[in-house]
């Protein structure tokens, strides 16, 4: 009952679905370390199990090859009891040719005994062989699948630790993101841009106050040459953008008064 129960755990815990208990799993990670310490627990005990059982069976075993060894000695014990009877009954000596039979009939049932024995411990020691191969061969798988396990934690701490590393290089890339508007350099720069576009106001309205300036300038100067023309002809005067024709002028009026006079005088 032991030795089935001890192959009943192996052959559960060799057949054990590792993805299906990790998929159960909260933390895979520490669920892969868990089974390896129970794996390896299990198989310490497996192995010491199987040992136990190969150790019976080597006994089992060795008390076989001692009756096998004691039924053959006893054969030639009785074989040779019965030769000397032979002789001794040759020799007419009834007395100690019996004696030497009996002592044949002793060594027959000996090895009879021995071999009844050998007979009695063949299926045991066969059964035993048959069990101690399975556990073998199921403490191996455990091995195979310990070894899995260790691999499968290996490579899951592997990418856990690779993720981690992405997440810190994520977030320092993160912080510094210049495109980030929660940044400081993002803040930075919205600042400076409304600085720039503060600039670029005032050149404008400087411009435009400028280009008034010039207007009023221009507006004032037609003012004043109204107002000194007006001044001219207050004082009888021609204004200055008269003076270019003045000639001509006086000339036409020259003419006009002389001719005036003449026919004047030649009426006369």
């Amino acid at each position: 009952m032991v030795k089935q129960s001890i192959l009943g755990r192996i052959s559960t815990l060799a057949k054990a679905n590792i993805n299906a208990m990790l998929d159960k799993a909260e933390d895979p990670q520490k669920m892969l370390d868990q089974m390896v310490r129970d794996y390896t627990n299990n198989i310490a005990e497996a192995e010491a199990a199987v040992a136990q059982t190969i150790g019976n069976l080597r006994m089992m075993e060795e008390d076989y090859r001692e009756d096998e060894e004691a039924a053959r000695s006893w054969g030639q014990k009785a074989l040779a009891a019965s030769q000397k009877a032979d002789d001794f009954r040759s020799q007419g000596d009834a007395a100690n040719a019996d004696k030497f039979d009996n002592l044949a009939k002793v060594a027959i049932e000996r090895q009879m005994d021995a071999e009844r024995q050998m007979k009695t411990a063949e299926p045991t020691i066969a059964s035993q062989r048959e069990i101690v191969d399975r556990l073998k061969s199921g403490l191996d798988q455990m091995k195979v699948k310990r070894q899995q396990l260790v691999s499968k934690r290996d490579e899951l701490t592997a990418r856990a630790r690779t993720a981690d590393a992405q997440t810190k290089v994520a977030d320092a890339v993160k912080s510094i993101d210049i495109m980030d508007p929660t940044s400081e350099i993002s803040r930075y720069e919205e600042k400076v841009r409304r600085e720039e576009a503060r600039v670029r106001g005032q050149q404008e309205l400087a411009a435009s106050s400028l280009d008034s300036q010039f207007e009023s300038l221009e507006d004032l100067g037609e003012q004043t040459e109204v107002e000194a023309r007006l001044a001219a002809l207050k004082s009888g005067g021609a204004p200055a953008a008269l003076e270019a024709g003045s000639d001509e002028l006086t000339l036409d009026y020259s003419g006009e008064q002389s001719g005036t006079k003449t026919g004047t005088g030649t009426q006369a």
